[in-house]
This record gives structure tokens, sequence and C-alpha cells, in this order.
């Protein structure tokens, strides 16, 4: 058995771009009157351009994590040439800390980050900001993941923006109004000196169309120009007497300036209809899903126009109670159309329609769900019994609406019929060759020898250990926290507790949090680092241990001089596609004498990164005229017992079940498809495990070097000798 162990590869890093978002980046360049088409994130990249920002960054994280890596791309040959200052913070609290320069400064400047997680790390600083204010324009463009295809905690941000007094958008779906509303964000925020939150859809940052675009607008101080003079304010420093001004300040001036701003400025829009009794009012974000179901309803079209008025909710904090209470002044009934909960639109809805006496009965929750997505058939469903309770015999409206909740049922149930079977689920999982995988299988090995083991398990790809084959996991709790969560567990453990994180967790709040905290408090435990060299979960981003920062400057921070520094003794590194090797470590990180914090860190490329970089460079050698081989693994079905604990042992995508030929076999062989990458896992694994040794690796080569001609030809003799072929 050749098993193909792989290491870091030395080019990792070295400055070079993985990939290339140069079309992207062009983009960027367009100018007055020239047209945009493409994504609506870069879309956004580009607006900011647009409206005279200073200084942009952010943490990466769906779906904001290409606006990132294109602002890397775009550093050198676009941002500083405008004298705009670009970072790849360290994390979201660091993207936030960087608003700070707008507090007494007339510097417009932008971050980013994913979703409620981020906005929970980034809070301290976001608090302390909106209570400062700020001078110049600052925006938040946080990638709401929410619902369907989600990979986090079910939260929104509302809340974020409720409790901060900050000024919450949530625009529509359409390109040059997501555009117009980014560079808008700015003027609203200089407008109330606060900052502004822009929350932008899984579904809306990945939409295509176009937009006219403007010239790019280079900051009036920058890099080329320097501000005139460093400022001191106590008034804006978050201590006693100030911070009892700054809330004063925030009820008395700030939120009403940002509401006469909105009205001002036509942030939210209303559709007027023939339906002069009922009405519909929505979050700006939930435009495309109420047009589709009112057009599938007889009440609307494709082009945006409606039957039933609508009050189109952009800028959902705050609210305009003038607006509200017009919208729903003389109608009898109003459906809030507000995804997720708590329902705060609603509430607030409510509450101004009894603070006016108003006659209008309110619907949202209960017609429409109270959590989860709201795609378009749970918005259909809910409009339709809305229209059908409210809209009955005037224009057929109510009928309809009966009509097509009737057809979409019997619909349901035809294709329940037809598909018989439901479709089995689809969690996620490890890709092929993931260096991370073979960890796991020897976590596994290591239980089935020592017994269950409290694993904390951390965010990113090490989540998927949760998953089916291994199972393996009892915690999660933030990024780069899963040495901190297992403090408490480990006191009333009989054995070591195990955690597990990224070299993305570790630099996020892992060496903190976890190490340090660890380390003070001594905990007694084993700190697993997956070092894949990006944070490959959000798209292989760099991180700190890659060897280059996003824009290719060439600078590596090692994990292992950080955690010697800390004073950890006993800190080994591992070929993680080695398993003997990796469950040898493990136990003697378990037996170690000397208790403490022990740490492992496997020493692996992410195999996606390295993957796009090598089939680059085969191609290339192998148009040259230069040798090329490329290794498969396989299993020889005549030796395989069908027992499939390999398949157990490793989850691997591309180890499977094979045809049964004979017909007294008691199960079907397995079998690796073409998908392998040669990371050696499956024959690794079979190693460690003593499993059957089926497995075998198998070379083909492009343009062979003559040695390696003559050597199969003379292997091809023996063979032929031995009576094998």
């Amino acid at each position: 058995m050749n098993l193909a162990l792989n290491h870091r590869d030395p080019a990792r890093g070295s400055g070079g771009m993985e990939r290339s978002f140069a079309t992207e980046v062009q983009k960027l360049r367009l100018g007055e009157g020239e047209i945009f088409h493409g994504e609506a994130i870069l879309a956004i990249t580009k607006a900011l351009l647009q409206a005279g920002v200073a200084y942009v960054g952010g943490y990466p994280g769906a779906p904001v994590s290409h606006l990132m890596d294109v602002l890397a791309e775009a550093r050198t040959p676009v941002l500083e040439p405008m004298g705009i200052m670009f970072e790849q913070s360290a994390s979201e609290a660091g993207a936030a800390a960087l608003l700070g320069a707008s507090i007494h400064y007339p510097l417009r400047g932008a971050v980013t980050w994913k979703s409620i997680v981020g906005t929970n790390v980034a809070s301290d600083a976001l608090s302390n900001l909106a209570s400062a204010g700020v001078k110049g324009g600052a925006l938040i463009i946080v990638g709401e993941d929410y619902g369907e295809g989600a990979s986090v905690i079910q939260e929104r941000t509302h809340a974020t923006a409720l409790k901060s007094s900050l000024p919450l958008l949530d625009p529509r779906y359409d390109m040059a109004r997501l555009v117009e509303l980014t560079e808008t964000a700015f003027d609203l925020s200089e407008a109330c000196h606060l900052p502004v939150i822009m929350s932008l859809r899984i579904r809306a940052a990945h939409m295509s169309g176009s937009f006219t675009c403007k010239d790019n607008r280079p900051p009036p101080y920058g890099a080329h120009r320097h501000l005139p003079g460093a400022v001191q304010d106590y008034d804006r420093i978050v201590l006693p007497p100030s911070i009892y001004e700054h809330e004063r300040d925030k009820v008395e001036n700030r939120l009403p300036a940002a509401r006469a701003f909105i009205r001002a400025h036509g942030i939210n829009e209303l559709i007027d209809g023939s339906r002069s009794n009922i009405g519909i009012i929505l979050q700006g974000g939930l435009h495309g899903p109420v047009m589709r179901a009112l057009a599938l309803l007889g009440a609307g079209d494709a082009l945006g126009n409606s039957k039933v008025p609508l009050l189109i909710l952009n800028a959902i904090h705050p609210l305009l109670p003038d607006q509200i209470t017009d919208f729903c002044a003389g109608k009898d009934a109003v459906l809030v159309i507000e995804e997720g909960n708590p329902a705060f639109i609603e509430q607030e809805i409510r509450a101004l329609a009894q603070q006016e006496g108003l006659e209008t009965r309110i619907f949202g929750k209960g017609l429409l769900p109270v959590a989860g997505e709201y795609t378009l058939d749970v918005v259909r469903k809910g409009v339709a019994n809305f229209l059908a309770a409210n809209d009955r015999g005037r224009g057929g409206l109510g009928a309809r609406a009966k009509k097509a909740l009737k057809e979409a049922e019997e619909n349901r149930i035809q294709a329940a019929r037809l598909l018989k079977v439901p479709p089995p689920p689809r969690p996620p999982g490890f890709c092929t060759g993931c260096p991370e995988r073979p960890v796991f299988t020897a976590l596994k090995l290591l239980q089935k020898e020592r017994g269950k083991i409290h694993v904390s398990s951390d965010i990113g790809c090490n989540t998927f250990s949760t998953l089916p084959p291994f199972n393996t996991g009892s915690t999660v709790l933030g990024y780069g926290m899963s040495l901190a969560s297992g403090g408490a567990v480990g006191a009333s453990m009989d054995q070591p507790t195990v955690a597990v994180m990224g070299d993305g967790g570790f630099w996020h709040n892992g060496l903190s949090t976890g190490a340090i905290n660890a380390r003070w408090n001594g905990h007694d435990c084993v700190l697993v680092v997956l070092e894949n060299g990006y944070a490959s979960a959000t798209g292989q981003q760099h991180v700190p241990s890659t060897g280059s920062t996003p824009w290719g400057k060439r600078i590596r921070l090692s994990i292992t001089n950080m955690l010697r520094a800390i004073g950890v003794r006993w800190l080994k590194r591992v070929n993680s596609y080695d398993v003997p090797e990796t469950l040898r470590t493990l136990r003697a990180a378990f037996d170690a004498p000397e208790k403490g914090l022990r740490a492992v860190i496997s020493d692996n490329e992410c195999m996606l990164a390295r993957q796009r970089r090598e089939r680059i460079r085969r191609v290339a050698d192998q148009r040259a005229g230069k040798p090329v081989s490329v290794a498969k693994f396989g299993v020889d079905a005549a030796i395989c017992s069908a027992d499939h604990s390999c398949m157990r042992l490793s989850g691997c995508p591309s180890l499977t079940l094979g045809p049964v030929a004979d017909p007294l076999r008691e199960g079907p062989p397995a079998m690796v498809d073409d998908s392998c990458l040669d990371c050696g896992l499956c024959g690794s694994a079979a190693h460690a495990a003593a499993l059957c040794p089926s497995f075998y690796r198998a070379e083909a080569w492009k343009n062979p070097p003559r040695w390696r001609s003559a050597l199969w030809r003379a292997e091809r003799k023996i063979m032929q000798a031995l009576g094998a072929t």
C-alpha cells in the first residue's frame, strides 16, 4: 500500500493570488454614464467608491466575502491611487473599531461582515461608536445570513439597531436602488451623526443586474491629502458625564434627524393601488417575493405594479410614525410582512395604530409564519389568506386568492404523490481531500480506544465533524471559542477535554479567549489547531498564518510561536493525512505527564486552494511537454471484505459503493470514484484501523520521463512473468 502523504506547499502565500478577480476590479473603474452589469455585491463595492470613502475594511463571511476579495485585489490598482485605505481586519470587532476614524474627522468609511454573528463580535465597538456619534459618514454592510441556505444562528441585526439607535436599511431587490441607497446611506449618517447599518440578504448579494455608473470620488482627506491635525474632544469620549448627554442627544436630536432625512429623501417607497380598503407594509428586502406572490394571485404584475397599496420600508429603523399612520388610516385591514422573530416592526405598527385610535385591523404573524425565511410559497400563502379574508366581493381579488390557495394545495399533494419518497437530506460536509477529515478519523479511533471524549467544536469547516460519520463535537459557541467553552467541563471529567479550531478561528478569537485563558486558568485540555492556511469555509481568504496578506504582501505569523510565547510546552505538529501518526500524537497528548494546555497542530493546506493552483500548473506543464502525473486511489474488489468500515472512518465523498459482480458476495464492495484527489486518507485510515489491505494507488503519466517509461516496461515484464496480466 502506497500512502500519498502531502505536506504544505512552500509556494503558498508567496504573494501570488490563488484566484483572480481582474474582471471584477476592472468594473470598479467604470465612469460617468457607463453601464455596470454584474452581481449586486460588486455593485455595492462600486457604490462605495462613488460615495467618496476614505477607508474600507471588514472581516470575510458569506454573503459578503466577495466584497472583501475584490477590494483586496483592487487595493493596489484602484484604491491606493485614489488615496483609499483598505484592511482585512483581524475580526469584526477590529473592523467596527476602524469606524472610529469617522468620530472626529470628515472621513467616510465602510466596513462589512457576516450576519448577526459578526455584529455580536463587533457590538462593543458599535455601542461606543453610536454613543459618541460620527462626523464623517459611517456604513456597516451586514451580510444577513437568514433562512434557507444559512450557515449560522437564525437571528437578525434588527435588535442591535434598536438597542444602539442605529438607522437600519433593508433595500428592495433592485440594482440601481441598491447602489443609490448605498451612497445615500453616507448622507444619512452625516445628517443624523449615527453609523448606518445596511442589511444585505443572501439572495440580494448574488442577484445580477445593471445600473448607470458615476465617476469614482477620491476622498477629500486620505493618503494623498492629510487631515489638518488631530482632534481631542472630551464630549465624544464615552465616560460620564458625556454618556448621559450622548443618550439624550440620540433620542432628542439624532433619531429625529434620521427620520427627517428618510422622509425628505424618499427612502421608503409607496405604491398606490386600486384597493383602497386594504394595504401591505413590507420590508424592502421582501419586495421580490411579495411582488411575485401578488402577480401569481392576480393582484400585481412583473413590472412592479400592484392593485394592493404597498408601503415599502427600505429603512426599517427608525420607522416614521406619521408615514405609518397615514398609510393605515381609512383602511379596513393592513398586512405587515416582516421576516423573522421577534416581530419588531409589526409590534411598533400595532402600537402606533392603537395610540392613534385607528380602527384598521393589523395582520402579520399568524397569517405568516412566526419565524423562518419568507420564500415565495410562504408569502403567497399568507397574502392569499389576507386577501381572501379582507377583499371579499370587491373586484375578485379574494375569490381569486381562494382559488390560488386551492390550486397550490392540489399541486403539493400531486407532487408528493409523484415523488413517493421524499428526497434524502443533504447536510454539508468536508470536501474531497480535505486535510481536516483525517484528524477526525484519528479522533474517532481514539474514542474507540478510550471511550467518549468531550470535544468542543468551533465555527468553520471543522464544524462538519459533528455530522456522520464522525459525530464528534458536543458544543459550538462561537468563532475561536471552542477552547474556552470546554473549561468548566474539563473540571468534571476524568480525562482531558479536546478543543478543535481552524487557524482562522485561532487568529480571530482563539488565541486570547481560548489559549491564553486556558493557560492562565490552568485548564487540562488538548487543543487541536487545523492549520490549513486560509479561512476556508468562506472562500479561502487569507489569515495571518497564510504567508501573505490578501493583496499579496509576504508576511506570515506563526501559530507555533504564539503558543510557545504564552508558555505551551507540549506542542506537536502532524501531517494529518498520516492517520497512524496523528493517532499516536493524540495518544501522547492525552498521556503527557505534564498537565495543562497541550497543542497538536495539523499542517496541510486547504485542498480546494491547493487544487486550484495545481490544476493550472499541470495544464501548463502538459502543454509545455513536461512530465505530469495524476494519482488516484482504488479498491481491489476481490480483496474488499465489504464491511464498509473504511467509509465509516473517513466519510470521503469519493469513497462509495461499487457494483456487485459476484452474486455470492454478502454486500457491494467499496469503490473510489473519479473525484479522488490522491490525499491518501482511505489507505491511511485502513492502515491505522488494521482494516483489509484492499486499497491501492495508481499513477497516470502524461509526457513521462524516460526513467518512468523504462520502469513501467520492467514492471510489466515482471507481472507477465508472474502470470498476473
